[in-house]
């Protein structure tokens, strides 16, 4: 594991290097991949905007981010960003962190995807977003230095990362396609399930148990 990269020192503590242990075993490459550089894109911005905030959590969130995904902890009935950040809060409780660090860490990893939320909490859980944005969709790439972007990338290579991506996504929720109504996460289920339709919100109100 690098000590540094880009400027940004890989935190190194018992409780990350556990977290890292975590990832590695019920991951695989991509999500390794892309965890690493959503932390480092993030860290990054935060060192840019000059604005205090812990490195360390932002770390343990951005490897427990997607490990939702996996196996391991995918539940059958709730989103994949609810089980990754269930994951973490179990994970640091073990470790006795302060409650409000937990609650930090998980709101970061539930709210990774929710675009317009995410950015104006804590500015961990913005950080977060911020990284996954940029590795994922590429929001913010202009913007972002070239030769740090690069030296990321060389050090957690993406290696298709725009034709696995999305598969990775789908084995990750397939089984539970209702949790991605109101989300993103439909887009990728529609991706493979053309004739796939969730609950319609409009419907939902027309149809409740109210009588008017």
């Amino acid at each position: 594991m690098l000590n540094e990269v880009a400027g940004i020192k890989i935190p190194d503590s018992i409780l990350a290097k556990d977290a890292r242990d975590i990832l590695r075993e019920h991951g695989n490459d991509l999500l390794w991949n892309h965890s690493n550089r959503a932390f480092l894109f993030g860290a990054i911005a935060g060192k840019k905007a000059n604005k205090k905030y812990d490195l360390e959590l932002l770390y343990i969130s951005a490897l427990f981010h997607d490990l939702g995904l996996t196996k391991e902890y995918s539940s059958p009935d709730l989103r994949f960003e609810v089980d990754g950040a269930n994951a973490a809060r179990s994970f640091l409780q073990q470790y006795h962190v302060p409650d409000e660090s937990i609650r930090l860490v998980w709101d970061a990893v539930a709210l990774h995807t929710t675009v317009g939320i995410a950015e104006h909490k804590e500015f961990e859980v913005s950080l977060l977003n911020s990284g996954v944005s940029l590795d994922v969709i590429g929001k913010g790439f202009e913007q972002f230095p070239a030769d740090l972007r690069e030296e990321i990338v060389k050090a957690f290579p993406r290696n298709n990362f725009k034709q696995d991506i999305i598969p990775a996504f789908y084995e990750g929720f397939k089984h539970k396609p209702e949790t991605t109504f109101g989300n993103m996460n439909e887009d990728v289920i529609k991706h493979y399930r053309t004739e796939y339709k969730n609950k319609n919100f409009c419907e939902c109100i027309l149809h409740s148990p109210w009588k008017n």
